[in-house]
């Protein structure tokens, strides 16, 4: 199986290497050289454009920070729709929003082509071992023939359905991590302030009806003071703005949801936009004068779960 791959950013670069280390036929595209160049050296072809990208491959991967940057690489004059032709398949990583995915979709079959939405969830740490959530909206029979890829970058892989299902569950469970991150600073915070040991603290929530997956992976690097979890504010602002649109759109009237977009956007404009999402606890931290950090936690996040082949999540109809 040919696979390409466009966007080797932070989780993009570690899919691929999933794939490359793998064994499939692997050519990418990035508009850094020197990442391109890293992937030359371990085997991968490099393209010099997505038109390029989409002759050469059967399956043609994008994992790009913005809707924005989805849709030039697919339509402009050297763009993947350029180059794509019958029987082959488009798989958006990227979270995005559903509408831009459903409309590129519409492109890529006129072609021929099959398009899915696969998002992933999980973190960094888990694309890099291959350990990762996928999530996949598309035809029954594009989810099988995409499968076997799917499980070789991802160790959990749910069909959520037709295409564009997948963006928006993605941005849903991205609106519940980011709501955990806040709850969990303001509780950090809180708890330094009344005078606690923040380790335990950490073990406290840890070992209690708090715990959360943000909690034993954000947490960490929060009181270590790293801060870094591989993803930035800009990315959570656009994801959880992303969910408000949905909801809007719906005619759900949310409360909490744009306070978080509020928060969110106040801590872009003081830190800056490519600051480490966690880094949000920075706003509390200034306000109060307290620091909190703690000794014994790592400055970033490793998954130390060997990689193993990932199969399908089958949804419970009972």
């Amino acid at each position: 199986m040919k696979v390409g791959f466009i966007g080797l950013g932070n989780v993009g670069g570690k899919l691929a290497r999933s794939i490359l280390r793998n064994g499939f036929d692997l050519t990418v595209r990035d508009l850094d050289p020197a990442t391109t160049q890293e992937f030359l050296n371990s085997g991968a072809s490099v393209a010099q454009s997505p038109r390029e990208i989409a002759e050469a491959s059967e399956i043609i991967i994008t994992c790009l920070p913005s809707p924005s940057a989805s849709a030039s690489v697919m339509e402009d004059d050297d763009g993947i729709l350029a180059g794509l032709t019958h029987g082959k398949i488009w798989i958006e990583m990227s979270t995005t929003d559903q509408h831009e995915v459903l409309r590129l979709g519409q492109k890529v079959e006129a072609l021929g082509a099959s398009p899915a939405d696969c998002p992933v969830s999980g973190g960094c740490h888990r694309a890099a071992t291959g350990n990762i959530a996928i999530f996949a909206g598309c035809t029954r029979d594009v989810f099988e023939r995409v499968l076997p890829l799917l499980t070789r970058m991802g160790r959990q892989v749910l069909h959520t359905g037709d295409l564009g299902s997948a963006s928006i569950l993605k941005v849903v469970t991205n609106y519940l991590a980011t709501a955990n991150l806040l709850s969990l600073s303001e509780a950090l915070v809180t708890t330094k302030a009344a005078g606690l040991d923040l380790a335990t603290a950490y073990e406290a929530i840890r070992i209690s009806s708090g715990n959360s997956f943000v909690h034993e992976t954000e947490s960490q690097v929060i009181l270590n003071g790293s801060r870094d979890i591989n993803f930035t504010m800009d990315l959570v602002v656009k994801d959880i703005s992303l969910f408000q649109e949905i909801a809007d759109r719906e005619g759900v009237p949310l409360e909490l949801s744009p306070l978080l977009i509020e928060i969110f956007r106040d801590a872009q404009d003081r830190y800056g936009p490519r600051e480490w999402s966690p880094n949000v606890i920075r706003r509390l931290e200034d306000s109060t004068g307290l620091d909190v950090r703690a000794p014994g936690f790592p400055a970033e996040i490793v998954d130390h779960e060997t990689e193993e082949l990932g199969e399908e999540v089958v949804v419970s109809r009972d």
